[in-house]
C-alpha cells in the first residue's frame, strides 16, 4: 500500500506565531513520524510576493519559517522541505493550469471577493488596489499542491475553497489531456483549526493579534496577561465558551488539564491566574524549542544547506513529472518522428463527461454523461472522492471491463452498448 502524501506552506510574510504552531506545524510534524505518510512541507515565499513589497521582511521570514519547522522536530532527512521558489516547475505548473481554468472560478475566490466587497463599501472601482497575483492565488495553490500529486493538504477551515478550486482544476486538466493528478483533500484538526489571538478574533497577522511563538519568555508572559477578557470578578464563575484564553489553553493542555481548567472557571478563577497557568503551560512546551530556534537563526547557512537539498529532492519528482505534462499539452520536441504525428481522434464535442460531486450526506458520487449530456450511468456513494476519482479512472482506462467487475457499484441508464462506445470514444481521445 502506497503512503499517503501530506502537503503543506507557510507563507514567508510575517513571524511565526502559535496559530501556525497549533493549526499547521505541530500535526503535521507529528503526523511526518508517521510510517504511512510521505511528507512535503515548503515555504511559500511566492505567495508572500503577494502579500508584502517588503523584501527584507520576506527574506527575514523565510529563515524564521524554516528554524521554526526545524525547531519544532522536522527530520529533513525524512521528509521533503523545501522553498517554494526553488522550484521553477511549479510556476511553469502554474500557467497550464491558468490555460484551463474558467475566470468564473476564480470570480468566487474569497480574498478576492473580500477585495472587491471591501472596495465597493468605499465607493471605488471593484478592482482598485487589487493585484493579478492576488487574483491569481488560488492557481499557484493548487500548482503548489498538484506538482506532488499530494493526498491530504492540512488547512484552516478558511482554506478549504482552495482545495476544492485545486480539485476542479485537477478536473479539468485531467479532462482534457488525460489522467495525471490526485484530487487532493483538505485535512482538519477541528478544535485546532481556528486559534485565536489576543482580542479574541482569529490569530491573524492582519489583526496584529498575533502571539509570536519563539519570544523571550519574559515577552510570552507579558503578551499572554494582555489577552482580552470580561469583567468578572475573583470568585465568580466563569464561562470557559467564547473564552480565548480557554481556547488556547486547551490546545496546548492535555485532556485532563483542560477539565481541571474548565473546573476552575465554573469555580470562580481569577483571570490572573488562569492567565498566569496559561502560560505555564505553553513555556512548558515551547521552551525546549525555543533554544534550538535560537541556535539555528544564529547559522543562516545551515538552513540554506537544508534547503537547498530539500529542493533537489522536491525536483527530482518535479522535473520529469513536468516533462510528461508539457508532452502531454503538445509542448514537445519536434523530432519525435512517428510519435509526434496526428493521429485520427474524435473531436472533443463527442467526447463523454465525467463528472464528481458530493450529496448533502456527505458521499462522493461521479456520473458519466454523453456528448450531448445524456445520463449514461451513476456510482453509489463513496465515503472518500479520491474513491469516486479511482474508479472514475478505471472506467476511461479500462471501458466496459470496468463497468463489469465495478458490479453494483454502478447503475446504468443507458443500453450496455451505448456506454461502451462512448468509453471507448475516451479511450481513443487519450491515445
Amino acid at each position: 500500500m502506497k503512503p499517503v502524501r501530506v502537503l503543506t506552506g507557510i507563507t514567508t510574510s510575517g513571524t511565526p506565531h502559535l496559530g501556525n504552531y497549533v493549526g499547521a506545524i505541530r500535526p503535521t510534524v507529528r503526523a511526518s513520524r508517521l510510517a504511512d505518510v510521505e511528507s512535503f512541507y515548503f515555504l511559500a515565499d511566492y505567495h508572500a510576493l503577494i502579500k508584502t513589497g517588503d523584501p527584507a521582511r520576506v527574506q527575514r521570514s523565510t529563515l524564521e519559517i524554516a528554524a521554526t519547522w526545524l525547531a519544532c522536530g522536522l527530520d529533513p532527512e525524512k521528509v521533503t522541505f523545501y522553498r517554494q521558489s526553488d522550484i521553477p516547475e511549479i510556476p511553469e505548473l502554474m500557467w497550464m493550469l491558468t490555460c484551463i481554468t474558467g475566470k468564473g472560478l476564480l470570480n468566487r475566490a474569497h480574498a478576492y471577493k473580500a477585495a472587491v466587497d471591501k472596495n465597493a463599501a468605499a465607493g471605488v472601482d471593484a478592482d482598485d488596489g487589487v493585484t493579478a497575483g492576488l487574483f491569481m492565488y488560488p492557481v499557484l495553490m493548487a500548482a503548489d499542491i498538484l506538482m506532488f500529486n499530494a493526498h491530504q493538504v492540512p488547512v484552516g477551515r478558511d482554506q478549504i475553497q482552495h482545495i476544492e478550486m485545486a480539485r476542479d482544476m485537477a478536473s479539468s486538466f485531467n479532462h482534457l489531456y488525460g489522467e495525471h493528478f490526485t484530487l487532493p483533500e483538505a485535512a482538519i484538526e477541528e478544535h485546532v483549526a481556528t486559534l485565536p489571538g489576543l482580542d479574541g478574533r482569529k490569530m491573524s497577522k492582519s489583526y496584529d493579534n498575533t502571539i509570536p511563538l519563539f519570544v523571550p519568555r519574559e515577552q510570552l508572559r507579558k503578551l499572554i496577561m494582555g489577552i482580552v477578557t470580561d469583567s468578572r470578578a475573583p470568585g465568580e464563575p466563569k464561562t470557559t465558551e467564547g473564552s480565548a484564553l480557554f481556547q488556547l489553553y486547551q490546545a496546548f493542555a492535555s485532556t485532563e488539564e483542560t477539565q481541571a481548567l474548565a473546573k476552575a472557571y465554573a469555580e470562580g478563577i481569577a483571570w490572573g491566574d488562569a492567565k498566569q497557568m496559561l502560560f505555564e503551560r505553553l513555556d512548558r512546551e515551547i521552551a525546549p524549542m525555543r533554544e534550538v530556534y535560537d541556535q539555528l537563526m544564529k547559522d543562516p547557512g545551515h538552513i540554506e544547506k537544508t534547503l537547498k537539498a530539500g529542493a533537489e529532492k522536491a525536483r527530482a519528482i518535479a522535473t520529469p513529472f513536468t516533462t510528461r505534462l508539457r508532452h502531454a499539452v503538445g509542448l514537445r520536441p519536434l523530432n519525435l518522428g512517428a510519435e509526434a504525428k496526428a493521429v485520427v481522434k474524435p473531436q472533443k464535442s463527442a467526447l463523454p463527461s465525467f463528472k464528481q460531486y458530493r450529496e448533502a450526506d456527505g458521499q462522493f458520487h461521479f456520473k458519466v454523461l454523453d456528448a450531448k449530456g445524456k445520463l449514461l450511468v451513476q456510482s453509489q456513494g463513496y465515503a472518500a472522492p479520491r474513491e469516486a476519482a479511482r474508479d472514475i479512472a478505471r472506467l476511461q482506462n479500462e471501458g466496459l471491463t470496468a463497468v463489469a467487475s465495478l458490479g453494483r457499484q454502478l447503475e446504468l441508464h443507458a443500453d450496455i452498448d451505448e456506454l461502451g462506445v462512448a468509453l471507448d470514444a475516451w479511450r481513443q481521445f487519450q491515445q
